[in-house]
This record gives structure tokens, sequence and C-alpha cells, in this order.
């Protein structure tokens, strides 16, 4: 093993704590995780990784089980044969919107933690004036949603200033709620961290600021201008007279992403044997620091296929809308991190995988057979012959968030030529059933619709909505002006991406003019893009980007694998054919089945 210096970056998700080590040439050298369920779900009483108060529509987890994590993440570490000395900086990743409410106690605790007891003996409850940290799953602030949206005129004005409209795991509106839903612990609070600021401190032995990125993911920070917005403050305190203890509670914030907040605590030194030079730096959120785990240039697209869907883009462009996210890219000032994210992903297309047969014996080891010959047996909208409609749908088991709508089921059919003449079929359902229909049904102009052509059709769903929205952000590639405005790259991520058949709609319908590659990260994306955040700020030069030291040292080999072509001529015309049409009836499922 080489004696050079190491960096180590995490990702406190809703259910694990992952730390991974790589050295400067961004080699993997060690790694650990904590499981919140198998590790504590006895002693937190946590299933998932969170507590449910189902009364309120509160979602929540424990900061001690957090506080337990990281010595015990450490440990093994350590106990993989990690040299804990040659580690030169820290960074790492949080849930988003997660917050912290620190008591007046907590910067002193921090600066005087004591090697010989564990991290929880020592931030107990004294030093946090609330025990549980919100978790983005929260949907508990539907009245101070509506205060948000409401407070500069309407959502767009909110999404204008803030990056996105009002939303329910947003830390503005958790915020509002706390001091109106328990007074006593917002007073009590001497400072808010978000979840990635609260794992900095910890190391820093300080109140570490927050991320100039996750600070984007509050309804709070004005992107245009750079700092903490004025009315919306004045919202959250309860009026202008309470503006000045709030700010005290949230910091000031560094626009710099890559600032080096100070050398690790004492106690990492003494109890674990890190470097007494080893530097903090800011640390991001999860969504972040995954557009951080590759080089991804503007123009190139994460598409995540997990439980739930998330789009991702790096852009120069900023040009926010209620219906999707603009934050501050993490490294990169004057580039945006552009995001949508899916409620309604992993799960429904399950729903409809479940509704067709039974794989064959051949290949009963693959429950996705059946789902996957059905996608690519159907052609595109399930149009086989000149006369025949195009089909749209919408599969929502859950309440979706981008559209904004109630569970249910919507199939529609328009004229595959140009969009017109869109017509709901009678299989919609709402609320959801499935399978919704029985085999063979026909709407009123003769149209079948089957379970097979649903499995296509869910996938063309998902990945439509995600062309409507990106379209004013893609542009023609330049040196390619053969070909439309479309993604460079599509970087599959999640479990789906490793569905060749997913792949393949996912290349139709978005494009991708270099083709859709699988980022093969084994899961620690997060943690790795926290890794590479820390040797930037240690190792850049004066100027140097992110984009230009980590883009120096990446490799494709071991890291991507092209699996699809992507554009294809014909089948991306297809598709912006009918995307009016798909944007007409989510409009008009909006209208009767809104949240």
């Amino acid at each position: 093993m080489s004696s050079g210096p190491l960096y180590l970056g995490f990702d406190l998700s809703t259910q694990q704590l992952k730390a991974i080590v790589i050295s400067s040439d961004l080699t993997v050298v060690s790694e650990a995780k904590v499981d919140f369920d198998a590790d504590f779900g006895a002693k937190y009483g946590v299933k998932k990784g969170v507590r449910i108060n189902e009364d309120e529509g509160e979602v929540f987890q424990p900061v001690a089980m957090w506080v337990e994590a990281v010595d015990l993440v450490l440990a093994r570490l350590r106990e993989k044969g990690c040299p804990m000395g040659r580690i030169m900086g820290v960074s790492g990743s949080g849930q988003q919107h997660s917050s912290v409410y620190w008591s007046g106690e907590a910067e002193a605790a921090l600066k005087m933690l004591d090697p010989e007891r564990s991290l929880l003996e020592q931030l107990d409850s004294r030093v946090f004036a609330f025990e549980f940290a919100p978790n983005w799953q929260d949907h508990s602030t539907q009245k101070e949603c509506d205060d948000f949206d409401a407070h500069l005129g309407n959502p767009i004005k909110l999404a204008e200033v803030t990056g996105s409209a009002a939303h329910h795991r947003f830390t503005g509106t958790q915020i509002l709620r706390m001091r109106r839903r328990r007074p006593q612990v917002y007073d009590a609070t001497a400072r808010i961290s978000l979840c990635s600021s609260f794992l900095a401190s910890v190391f820093l032995g300080s109140i570490a600021p927050f991320d100039i990125s996750d600070v984007t993911g509050m309804n709070l920070w004005d992107i245009g201008a750079e700092t903490w917005s004025a009315s919306l403050l004045e919202l959250t305190a309860g009026g202008p007279e309470g503006v000045p203890a709030l700010r005290q509670k949230l910091g000031e914030v560094p626009t710099d992403g890559g600032v080096i907040l100070g050398t690790v605590s004492p106690y990492f030194v003494a109890r674990f044997g890190f470097s007494p030079d080893c530097r903090i730096t800011a640390f991001t959120g999860d969504n972040p620091a995954t557009i951080l785990s590759l080089p991804l240039r503007p123009l190139d697209a994460i598409v995540s296929l997990g439980t739930s869907s998330t789009f991702l883009m790096n852009t120069p462009n900023y040009k926010p809308d209620p219906s999707y996210h603009f934050m501050n890219h993490p490294t990169t000032k004057g580039h945006y991190m552009f995001m949508l994210c899916y409620k309604n992903g992993g799960l429904a297309r399950e729903k409809v995988r479940d509704a067709l047969p039974k794989p064959a014996a051949a290949e009963a080891n693959d429950p996705w057979a059946t789902f996957n010959a059905a996608v690519l047996s159907t052609p595109p909208l399930d149009v086989r012959g000149a006369a025949d409609p195009a089909k749209l749908g919408l599969y929502f088991p859950l309440p979706e968030i981008v559209p904004n709508v109630q569970a249910g089921t919507w199939r529609y059919v328009c004229s595959a030529r140009d969009g017109s003449s869109l017509t709901e079929h009678p299989s919609s359902s709402s609320p959801p059933s499935f399978p919704p229909y029985p085999s063979g049904t026909k709407s009123d102009t003769n149209t079948p619709w089957t379970a097979a052509a649903d499995a296509r059709i869910i996938v063309e769903s998902q990945a439509l909505s995600m062309r409507l929205r990106s379209q004013s952000l893609v542009s023609q590639i330049p040196g390619r002006a053969d070909l439309p405005a479309q993604p460079r790259r599509i970087y599959l991520v999640g479990g789906g991406s490793l569905n060749a058949a997913i792949a393949r709609a996912v290349g139709d319908v978005l494009g991708g003019a270099e083709g859709v590659f699988r980022l093969d990260v084994g899961g620690n994306a997060c943690a790795l893009g926290g890794a590479y955040k820390a040797l930037w700020a240690c190792e850049r030069r004066d100027g140097q980007s992110f984009d230009e030291l980590i883009g120096a040292r990446w490799k494709e080999e071991g890291n991507v694998q092209k699996v699809d072509d992507g554009y294809r001529e014909r089948e991306y015309a297809v598709y912006g054919n009918v995307l009016g049409a798909f944007e007409e009836m989510e409009n008009r499922v909006l209208s009767v089945a809104k949240n």
C-alpha cells in the first residue's frame, strides 16, 4: 500500500451511515457502514431507519442514533486495517432537508470531547433542544407549505427566489412548524444544523456552517442574492422582531463549496488515530453529492432508478419552476443542480410487473423476465400500425410529487402523429388497483390495453415526465448540429440501472447523444462524492475547478458501462410528437385529483 494522503467521505442517509476512504488517484482503499435497523433497531425503535407519528404525519430519527453511529463506523474502518493517520481530508453528505436543533450547551460540549468516553456519553440530551431530526419523508407541514407558497405571492415567486416551491420536507417549513408546534424547543435552540452540517460539526468539534448547495434545500436562501431571504425569515420567525434570533440560529454560509472549515477534533486524533493536520470541509446534501460521484459535465444527466426516481443535471442555466428544484452546484459557482424527485419509481414498476404472468421456469430466478420481454416487444407508445393511437399513462400507487396528484392510475390515448384527440381510456382508475382492469378491456374507440402494454408505458411515462421538465435546459451538443437538443450522456444509478430493457426505453425517450451508461459505484455514490469533495478542497490549486482536478484522475474503466446507444432518430421524434399531449394529460389529472 502506498503512503500518500487519503480522503474520507460519509453518507448519512435514512437507513445507514456509510464511510468510504480513497487515495489521491481515486482508488477506494477501505469502506464500512452502520445499518440503523440491524445495528440499532431495537435500541432506538426504528424501522427502515425512522420512527413515525402517523396521527400528525411526522417521520423522524433519533439524533442519538446518528451520534452513536459515528463511533461505530469509525471503529469498523479501523478494524478493517484502514490507515486512519493518513486521512488528510474529510467531507460527506447527509439526507437533504433534515434538521438538528442544538441547545446552548452544544458548542462547549463539542469543543471539550473526551476521547476516553464515547460520543454518545457526551453529546447527550443536554446538547440537543430536540432529541429527534425530522426526516425527508415527513409530511406534517401542509399548513406551513401553504404559508410559504403564499408569502411571496405564489409558488412561482417562491421558486424564483429559493429554487423550489414549498415542500413538506424542506427545512424552512419544518422550522416554522417547530416554532408553532413546539415553541419551547424553538426558544431553547441555539443553532440549527442540516443533517450534513451536523455531521461536519461532530468532526470539526464546533458548529459547522451550511454548505452552499445544501442550504438551497431549505426554502430560505435567496439564490440570486446569495443570502438569506429577509421576507422568508420574517415568516419563519413570526415577524421582523424574531429575525435576528433566527439568523443567529442559522449562522452565516460560506459561498465557496471547497472551504476548509478547520482541522479534525482532537477527539478523533486520540480515539481513532486521525492526523491532527486532517482538514474538514463543508459536508453537502445527498443529491448534490451524487453529482460529484463522477465528473458530470453540463448536458450530462443522472437518472436514479431506486424505490423513488430522481433526475439530476448540472446546468449553467437558472430556470426555476414550482414543479422541480434548482439548487446551487456544490463545487462550481454559477452552475446549478436541476433536480426532479418522484415518489413512484421502482414501487410503481413492481406493481405493473406483478400484474403480468410469472416468468417461465427457465427464468424463475429473474422476477423481471416477463416485464422486460414486454417492454422490448412493445413498440414505442404501443403504436403497431399507422392507424393506431399512442398510449400514455400515469401510474401512482402513492400520492405523487411531480405532478402533485393523489394516488391513482390514469390511461389516455391520442394521435401518434401530433398528440391531438387526447381521450381518457376506460381502464383509468382512482384510487389505484393493480391489476386495474380485466385483460383485453377495450375503449369506446376499440383500443385494447393489456397488462403487457403497461410494462412499456410505465417506463415511458416516467421518462416522458423527465423529458418534459428538462427540455428547456438541454441544448444542442457542441459539434453535433445534426442532432436535436438532448442530454449528452445519461448515467443510470440505483437498482433499476441493472435492467437492460428499462435502459433501452429510457434511451428511446430521453436520447443521450453519446449513449446511456450505468454508473457502477456499488451504492456508494453519495459517500464517494463526499470523498471526492474532500480531495478537491485539500489538493486544488488556485482557481482549479472540481471537474478539472477530479476529471483528470477519474477513469471510466471500472466506473461506468455503456448499456444502450441512447439517441435513435425515429424513436426520439415519436416521443417528441406526444410531449404536449403528455403535459395536457397531467393537467387534466391535476384538475380532478390534486393533492
